[in-house]
């Protein structure tokens, strides 16, 4: 039970210290009893411009270490990828020459493995994760460009992937998000390339889909731009909108946004593509750079904010992470819960 509460950037420390200990690690149980007694701490996964390595922060962004290079081809390291977690992995879905493809992380072994592949091969889908569960929906189909509406359900202790029912909107370079209990589908355009101001949520008590119109009527929408910058604190959500560089909340009874002021990083500059907006806990991440202008010499910011949807504006602290100087443009961002 001790060894269970030690922090997860020790666990490799620990490791080389006792054999025993890394037995206990890779295969997983420390991990199981964490899940058990409610023991929880998140970790921050990012792919930044410039590198081949992932990087691992703990919550505080006081450790970092850099993951193995994932074993695929040309076309996957330099192509577009989508990155999501489940459970104690962090997946990576993209295109290789074969066609698509998932890679997963493995926290426990400190390795990539390829698969399983979703039941639809995709990209610009929306995901979202809670506990050991992870969801997609829409997106375009990697070999024929069609826009999608099939959504899937991935089960981490079983990897399997589950067929859920069709979302009622095709949508593409939509977000995900796990709302009330409920996997949420936002913006994103149709296959006429029409920009949704509509939302949906998927509803695994009843298994359908609902509709929520106009949940994204007050966020000014341009092209080209990044799917839709959004995170849930406190089961709030929020986003932050690319065009005005300001954080917005949802209110959930009058189905609008409220403004809660500017965000330190510069959202607007590249039309919110290259920077990473998450939850953190009951916190927002958020981590780009705070000028219009990349340089060479740039570094990224991490700002963290505690989220108050009754304020008039939001206090952001900056984190300094010594650790690193890793280029302000991140590709791919994902928290792990474990």
């Amino acid at each position: 039970m001790i060894l269970a509460r030690f922090p997860i950037p020790k666990h490799w420390k620990m490791c080389c210290l006792s054999k025993r200990f890394l037995t206990l690690l890779k295969s997983g149980e420390i991990y199981k009893i964490r899940r058990v007694i409610g023991f929880k701490e998140p970790s921050v996964f990012m792919l930044a411009s410039g590198e081949k390595n992932w990087c691992a922060f703990d919550g505080h962004f006081r450790s970092c270490r850099k993951l193995p290079i994932i074993p695929s081809d040309y076309n996957f390291e330099w192509g577009n990828k989508e990155s999501f977690s489940a459970g104690t992995y962090i997946f990576v879905s993209g295109k290789e020459v074969d066609g698509g493809v998932v890679w997963r992380y493995e926290l426990a072994t400190n390795e990539w493995f390829k698969g399983p592949s979703m039941l639809s091969q995709r990209c610009l889908f929306a995901s979202a994760s809670c506990g050991t569960m992870a969801f997609v929906a829409g997106g375009i189909e990697t070999t024929t460009r069609e826009v999608l509406s099939s959504a899937e359900k991935y089960n981490s202790e079983s990897h399997i992937w589950e067929q859920l029912p069709r979302m009622i909107q095709k949508r593409k370079s939509c977000s995900g998000c796990y709302l009330d209990n409920k996997f949420y589908v936002l913006g994103g355009q149709n296959e006429q390339k029409k920009d949704l101001t509509c939302g949906e949520f998927y509803d695994e008590d009843t298994n359908t889909w609902n509709l929520v119109p106009a949940m994204f009527k007050d966020i000014p929408l341009s092209t080209p731009r990044s799917p839709p910058l959004i995170a849930v604190a406190n089961n709030e959500l929020y986003t932050l909108d690319a065009s005005s560089n300001e954080l917005k909340v949802y209110l959930k009874k009058s189905n609008s946004w409220k403004k809660l002021g500017p965000v330190p990083v510069r959202a607007d500059a590249r039309l919110g593509w290259g920077v990473a907006f998450k939850s953190l806990g009951n916190e927002l991440l958020l981590i780009g750079d705070t000028s219009a202008s990349y340089s060479q010499r740039a570094v990224m910011k991490i700002y963290t904010c505690f989220p108050d949807p009754h304020v008039e504006k939001l206090k952001w602290k900056q984190i300094v992470c010594s650790s690193t100087n890793l280029h302000p443009f991140i590709h791919n961002c994902a928290v792990m819960l474990a």
